[in-house]
């Protein structure tokens, strides 16, 4: 029984791998189900007995980018343990991770599907309101949020391609804000 469940375990993550390369390639809009299950290797049979329609493909894909994203936030979580805002940093680091990734291509590629069918941002909106929580609960939430909406900034502008920032003024933001997440209370300006 084992033995039935693995082949459908490889050929749904063999879809999923061939479907994030052509989003990323040329986008959700122009990706086909005929060209997914080509680069998969399957018949389009094949694709459709995990994938019954191209909405339910991109759901998977975009449930499984969820996913990976919340994986590498738990596998930060025990290397950042003695610093405070723990919860803050690791959802900072994973999504500035992700965000030179392959993965930020086919979140890109994804885009337009998500504008036509607010549905498939339903995995998004759950994590996103997990994380707002587990921010919420730090050791201080205020400089938590600023932090972590700095970095949805630069990742939006990252996903738009119309950050102004260059590599070395991008670097000296994300090290601010970790110096910002060393305190436990909101900094006052100098003067105050």
């Amino acid at each position: 029984m084992a033995d039935d469940r693995r082949p459908r375990s490889n050929s749904r993550n063999r879809i999923l791998d061939a479907a994030a390369e052509i989003v990323a390639e040329i986008g959700a809009g122009k990706m086909t189900l005929e060209a997914v299950a080509e680069r998969a290797g399957l018949s389009k049979g094949g694709l459709l007995y995990n994938f019954p329609s191209k909405d339910a493909l991109l759901q998977a894909m975009v449930e499984r980018m969820v996913e990976d994203g919340v994986a590498q936030r738990n596998a930060l979580r025990p290397t950042l343990t003695d610093r405070p805002n723990l919860e803050a940093r690791c959802i900072i680091a994973s999504d500035l991770a992700s965000c030179g990734s392959h993965s930020k291509d086919v979140a890109s590629g994804l885009l337009a599907a998500m504008s036509e069918n607010p549905r498939l941002l339903d995995p998004v909106r759950e994590v996103v309101a997990e994380e707002w929580a587990m921010l919420q609960a730090s050791d201080c939430p205020d400089v938590s949020n600023i932090a972590w909406l700095a970095v949805q900034g630069l990742l939006t502008l990252d996903m738009f391609a119309i950050s102004p920032l260059e590599t070395e003024d991008r670097n000296r933001v994300i090290a601010a804000l970790h110096t910002l997440l060393d305190h436990r209370t909101l900094p006052l300006a100098p003067g105050r």
